[in-house]
């Protein structure tokens, strides 16, 4: 099992990230053995993954920074890095790597401070490993401040440091950036492909991995959690029959109520899960003792973890949301689909009697406008217009049609 096996439906891109990693390969053999460089290398020091939510962009990178730091024999003999049993491949692949450093946050935006301890680290020679490589998965959430600090590292860094930003698409990236970056566009992937994944890698039975991939629509992490926790799909269920209890005013309220009720639930658990461990080790790493008064000069430090967390907490609960809004335009997609006779494949199958219901009942021109008003809710959460009132407004908004 090599490094590029979790890449799913992605072969153009899989075969341009072997071929620089082969290049990379030979780079660093190269500089040690006192080889002039080659100029024609299709290996760069900084590179930009955009595609779908969903394609894969962090896994591609990651399978990409494992087969830089391959340390396989079989190089030697003309194998390609990236085997997926060596020690750096797997360090890399789960994390441990000491020069393979993966960024993600679970805060609505990066900031300055972040980015600089980023390029500080960007700037030291690799420890262990052939490159010093930073993975930065949320490219779209830095700051403009903190884009313009990691402008200079991109655009000057150090001899054997690998940028790997991922994004959405090459908008969500400062132009300045971008234009120093090579670009790798990742598709979303074909249903069967990724139920196939789901089959061979998680275990899960044929019939609910195809009818997982089917229902996100080759959304592989949303596939896999879909086809593996209960309680995934019964929120689905419960977000898919929105569309029936809009028919008047109090319905459209109390679906709202709910829908904000399910997203507060899973930012408080997940508060339950890491908030309370982040406290406790704070407290222990500054002094402090259990049931105790902290130390003095603890409380900024307290207080900066306090707000981590509430940022935290907004973003799972726009996350939640953010995924039942998605769910909702499925729906809608798969109703309009239906009211134009397309021929396109129906994603939520599970539901054919309400997609029928809804289809029937009302006109193609409805269900533009109730897409269009699911679309204008994530719009004004993302100008952090207040949740109920946003989602208020939307399901007021697929009553009216």
């Amino acid at each position: 099992m090599t490094v590029w096996d979790d890449l799913v439906g992605q072969d153009r891109v899989r075969e341009q990230l072997a071929a620089a990693a082969e290049d990379a390969d030979a780079l660093v053999t190269a500089v040690s053995d006192g080889v002039p460089l080659d100029q024609g290398s299709k290996m760069t020091h900084a590179w930009l993954f955009t595609g779908p939510p969903g394609s894969g962009r962090s896994t591609a990178a990651r399978a990409f920074a494992a087969a830089l730091q391959c340390t396989s024999p079989d190089r030697a003999l003309g194998g390609a890095p990236g085997c997926g049993f060596c020690d750096g491949c797997h360090t890399s692949l789960i994390g441990t790597h000491a020069d393979v450093e993966v960024i993600r946050t679970d805060l609505l935006s990066i900031g300055v401070k972040e980015t600089r301890d980023l390029v500080r680290r960007a700037q030291l020679s690799p420890a262990v490993g052939r490159w010093q490589v930073i993975v930065l998965e949320d490219a779209d959430r830095l700051t403009e401040g903190a884009g313009n600090v990691l402008l200079k590292a991109v655009e000057e860094p150090a001899p054997r440091t690998v940028w790997m930003l991922c994004a959405p698409s090459l908008e969500d990236v400062l132009p300045t950036i971008r234009s120093r970056c090579r670009h790798l566009t990742l598709s979303t992937p074909a249903v069967e492909a990724v139920a196939d994944v789901l089959i061979r890698r998680d275990g899960v039975d044929p019939e609910r991995a195809h009818a997982a991939a089917r229902a996100t629509q080759g959304h592989i992490g949303r596939a896999r959690r879909l086809a593996t926790d209960e309680r995934a799909r019964a929120r689905r269920a419960a977000v898919l029959k929105v569309p029936l209890r809009v028919a008047d005013v109090g319905g459209c309220l109390k679906a709202a109520q709910e829908l904000i009720d399910t997203a507060t639930e899973d930012a408080k658990q997940m508060a339950e899960e890491v908030d309370v461990k982040e406290t406790e080790d704070l407290k222990a790493a500054l002094g402090g003792v259990a049931g105790g008064r902290m130390p003095r000069g603890t409380a900024r430090a307290m207080k900066e973890l306090e707000d981590k967390q509430k940022r935290r907490k907004t973003r799972t609960q726009r996350d939640s949301l953010d995924l039942a809004l998605t769910e909702l335009t499925g729906f809608y997609r798969d109703v309009l689909a239906l009211q134009l006779g397309s021929k396109l494949a129906i994603a939520n199958t599970d539901v054919q009697d309400s997609l029928d219901r809804i289809a029937e009942s009302s006109t193609a021109a409805q269900t533009l406008r109730r897409i269009e008003s699911v679309i204008a809710c994530r719009e004004a959460m993302d100008r952090n217009v207040a949740p109920l009132l946003a989602v208020e407004a939307m399901t007021m908004a697929l009553r009216a049609g």
